[in-house]
């Protein structure tokens, strides 16, 4: 699960699964027995009880979905400059926990979320016996094929032997052109999204002002 952040956060979630249907019949039993029943008989009103129940089962689900995108979203759109950062830090000498608290203390600026996850996997490596685990963690928890491709090539270069830096190089430019690639697919698409717009709002001014002096003219003659 994109977004999981140990045992207390799943009993979080599990809580507010649990909750959430018996919280939504209360209020859905309450508001359409007592009131306001909008005209329906018993037995529509114990069906629709038993939707909102089903809405409330969902809601946590829904809820977990929106944050982790907003979470994605923030950490693909700073992890390219992070890269760059990381990059700079370790080809200026600095060890590969020195780069993570560099680059955490520097973007946290631009995303609070990034800065987060990287102090986290900080931590992890401080403390767990192997770093591939920080690592694989770190790519788990973000779920998104860019923090993932620089974590295996971390676990890599760790386990080999081989330069970091040459790595990160790589994997900042195919970050850079990903971001830059998803920005022309957005920019393509928003001609036809203005099409409907142009029509509804524009025409009609454009019409108004090219026909309104000509109206006036021929009303004026009449």
């Amino acid at each position: 699960m994109a977004g999981y952040r140990g045992p207390g956060a799943m009993t979080t979630f599990l809580f507010f699964r649990l909750v959430a249907p018996i919280g939504f019949i209360i209020i859905g039993s309450f508001y359409l027995f007592v009131v306001d029943d909008f005209g329906l008989d018993p037995m529509m009103r114990a069906g629709a009880i038993v939707g909102i129940a089903l809405l409330g089962v969902k809601a946590p689900e829904l809820f977990l979905k929106n944050q982790t995108s907003k979470r994605q979203q923030s950490i693909r759109k700073a992890f390219p400059d992070a890269l760059d950062l990381m990059l700079i830090c370790v080809e200026s000498g600095m060890s590969i926990e020195a780069a993570f608290r560099k680059v955490a203390d520097e973007i946290g600026s631009q995303s609070v979320v990034l800065a987060e996850e990287l102090t986290l996997t900080m931590a992890e490596m401080s403390y767990l016996q192997d770093r591939r685990l920080a690592y694989e963690n770190f790519g788990k928890r973000t779920d998104l094929d860019s923090v993932k491709s620089v974590a295996t090539a971390l676990i890599q270069a760790d386990k080999y032997g081989t330069p970091v830096a040459q790595a990160l190089r790589t994997l900042s430019q195919d970050s850079r052109d990903t971001r830059m690639a998803e920005a022309e697919k957005k920019a393509a698409a928003l001609p036809p999204k203005l099409t409907v717009p142009m029509i509804v709002f524009f025409l009609p001014v454009i019409f108004v002002v090219i026909l309104g002096p000509a109206y006036i003219t021929v009303m004026a003659v009449k």
